[in-house]
């Protein structure tokens, strides 16, 4: 089982909520969330599918898009600039806790996501099992 690595840049949302976001990841979702407009939140999930079963999901969404039973969390970078993450309850079961972390590494780079609940991982990095 994975463990997150929670260091001293993490953050969480403005309400003490949501998903572990490392300050690489900060710094990455607050530059595309601001090419994406003003109008724009990142919708993170789960779904099946993916070499063990589950896999994570990115993907920006216009505000009219969120449902009334999902959670949002504002998040705000040590430089001022804010986001906001959306996920659905049923995703929230799998990835409470999660960390998401960005590496700028040529091999394995990108998002990186660290799931506590998660019993099994796949090397691809984005899918689980629980």
């Amino acid at each position: 089982m994975s463990t997150p690595n929670i260091t001293e840049s993490t953050h969480k949302a403005v309400d003490g909520k949501g998903i572990l976001i490392t300050e690489p990841a900060m710094k990455q979702l607050a530059a595309l969330c601001k090419d994406q407009g003003p109008d724009k939140l990142l919708r993170v999930g789960v779904r099946s599918g993916g070499c063990s079963g589950m896999s994570y999901t990115m993907d920006f969404i216009s505000s009219k898009e969120t449902h009334q039973e999902d959670e949002v969390y504002d998040y705000i970078t040590p430089d001022g600039d804010a986001f906001k993450v959306v996920c659905d309850p049923k995703s929230l079961l799998y990835i409470y806790g999660m960390q998401l972390d960005f590496s700028t590494a040529l091999i394995g780079g990108g998002f990186n996501f660290t799931n506590p609940n998660a019993t099994q991982t796949c090397g691809c990095g984005s899918s689980f099992a629980v």
